[in-house]
């Protein structure tokens, strides 16, 4: 299943952003393109909600073209992560961008919201 949501449209100078959603089974893969902040954060938690309320137990979310994360926006994954939690299922990030990446290095909230990295070969 593919399903693709974004926002309406955007205001002179807003960001947009784009949802897409691709199902395997039990996983979902959610891919966000564009910016996240107080505009399209709840476009996030819903897309994120909606995956737990159709049975994913395991929600992966592709950060690679995110060049934006705001405290709105680390807030949606926070929320979507303890729904997740409290029903035995998960929610991992991927890949974020440098600036996405180092809000989840300020906030500490790295180790709780990225994917484990599998280990480098020596």
């Amino acid at each position: 299943m593919t399903v693709s949501h974004s926002l309406p449209e955007p205001r002179a100078g807003a960001a947009t952003l784009a949802v897409e959603r691709h199902d395997r089974g039990s996983s979902a893969e959610i891919t966000l393109i564009g910016d996240i902040d107080l505009d399209s954060a709840s476009l996030v938690l819903r897309a994120l909600t909606r995956c737990l309320l159709d049975g994913a137990r395991t929600i992966d979310v592709e950060l690679t073209h995110v060049g934006f994360c705001d405290c709105s926006g680390l807030s949606a994954f926070l929320d979507a992560f303890q729904r997740a939690a409290a029903i035995g299922a998960s929610v991992r990030l991927h890949h974020p961008a440098p600036p996405v990446a180092r809000l989840l290095a300020l906030t500490g909230t790295g180790s709780l919201l990225l994917a484990p990295q599998p280990a480098r070969p020596r």
